[in-house]
């Protein structure tokens, strides 16, 4: 496996002092050669090897940007990555490729997938990376950011299938219901998926959930219900607990004496009222308590 190191080169603004004095040393010996005639076969060489090797030499020269790492190559082997930003010079027989090593983000398509239960979903998600080994994102894969986005939306697709879209089980999480911990496993198995390419995710979350278009009216439904079964539930228990203070009450202050008949009766009464979803019409007894 490929690992990231530096890369040795010198300073750009150095070399490229030489070079210019290069450059003007060999227009003197241009100069001297001419003055000589055609007795000056050795200067005359000697500036055509100097103007060679200074027009080689100014390919050496490369600028390297804040949050990006400049990789090197010699003859098809990695030499080394350069991280510190400025001018530098290197070999000019070396070849030099930049991989940016800014945070990047991208949101994956719509996925259609069968969660846990079997429902189909429509799943996406956001992820944050970036580079921390150009070595590796360079070599170990053929095209990192493609590595990127298919490694995710596999990801995506694998947590999808472990998990239901909503819980049937107290406690059972779900995509809907636990999006911290949702995310927080999205983003290890991505990371898993991507450590062989030299990236680091910085974030993963959902960024779109719902059931398929042929299944979303159907458990549109489901949940109407199953919310209407909670709140009657919740009703209920409200009720049975007013109802029982109402007749301890009564008992406790000597309000009224009922029998288990009048009892029975006051406590339908008292549900059919507190239960009801609409209101309730009052029936005023002007008889005696039996009649």
């Amino acid at each position: 496996m490929f690992r990231e190191k530096s890369a040795p080169s010198v300073p750009g603004g150095l070399m490229l002092v030489v070079l210019i004095l290069v450059v003007v040393g060999s227009v003197v010996l241009a100069v001297g050669a001419l003055r000589a005639g055609a007795g000056a076969v050795v200067p005359g060489l000697a500036w055509l090897v100097v103007t060679v090797l200074a027009a080689l030499s100014f390919a050496g020269l490369l600028v390297v940007q804040p949050n990006e790492a400049m990789v090197v190559q010699l003859f098809g082997g990695y030499v080394g990555s350069i991280k510190r930003a400025g001018f530098h010079w290197v070999n000019p027989l070396m070849t030099h490729r930049p991989v940016s090593l800014r945070v990047r983000n991208f949101e994956s398509a719509k996925l259609k997938v069968n969660e846990h239960a079997g429902s189909p979903i429509e799943i996406a998600a956001v992820v944050v990376w970036r580079v921390i080994d150009s070595a590796e994102a360079m070599f170990e894969v053929d095209d990192f950011k493609n590595f990127v986005q298919v490694q995710s939306e596999a990801a995506l697709r694998n947590l999808a299938t472990s998990y239901p879209y909503d819980a049937h089980v107290e406690g059972e999480i779900s995509l809907r219901s636990h999006t911290v911990e949702i995310a927080d496993r999205l983003k290890h198995e991505i990371q898993d998926r991507l450590s062989k390419a030299g990236v680091s995710v910085l974030e993963a979350r959902i960024s779109h959930l719902a059931y398929a278009p042929e299944i979303a009216s159907a458990m549109l439904q489901r949940q109407q219900a199953s919310a209407i079964v909670a709140a009657r539930t919740r009703i209920v228990e409200g009720a049975v607990g007013m109802v029982e203070m109402a007749l301890t009450d009564l008992s406790k202050r000597g309000v009224v004496q009922l029998d288990d008949e009048r009892r029975a009766a006051m406590v339908s009464n008292l549900l059919v009222v507190l239960c009801g979803d609409r209101h309730t019409q009052p029936v005023i007894n002007t008889g005696t308590l039996y009649s």
